[in-house]
């Protein structure tokens, strides 16, 4: 049988859409210094109004790097899933399956209480490629981890 711990990722590792990350935060940068930008060159605006744009690039800027949170770490202890507004601790026993199918935004790990959890931090959405690869170094980190740790039995 051959040895498939040598091609696990070295843990702690961190999955996260390093590309669309980027362009959210440049974006975000770029937005907030627009508008703000905007509303202090305009003539005949009170301090109010000059505020209430800058109020408002901010709050563009907070939602886009909103967006930009999304990942996924993995380490020896379990998976911690932080999506755009909620962060979950999952143990490795607890995660029954990775699914990247064709078509989905992201991964879903299926759940040993039944449910599915969305992991943002893993999306095919500009790179494909490294969204597959990372969905694979995780499906064979969570086949490695739950099988070599047992759930303990529920009282």
């Amino acid at each position: 049988m051959p040895d498939t711990t040598r091609d696990l990722p070295a843990l702690p590792v961190t999955f996260r859409p390093g590309l669309t990350r980027a362009v959210l935060t440049v974006l975000a940068v770029v937005t907030f210094v627009t508008i703000t930008a905007v509303g202090m060159l305009l003539d005949g605006l009170g301090l109010g109004e000059r505020l209430s744009f800058a109020l408002t690039a901010l709050l563009v800027a907070c939602v886009l790097l909103l967006l930009a949170r999304p990942r996924v770490v993995a380490d020896e202890a379990g998976v911690t899933v932080v999506n755009l507004t909620n962060k979950r601790r999952l143990a490795w026993p607890e995660i029954l399956r990775v699914n990247l199918r064709h078509g989905d935004p992201w991964v879903f790990l299926d759940l040993s209480d039944g449910t599915s959890l969305p992991a943002l931090g893993i999306q095919p959405g500009i790179a494909r490629q490294r969204a597959i690869d990372d969905a694979r170094a995780l499906r064979a980190l969570v086949e490695a981890r739950s099988s070599a740790a047992p759930e303990a039995p529920r009282d």
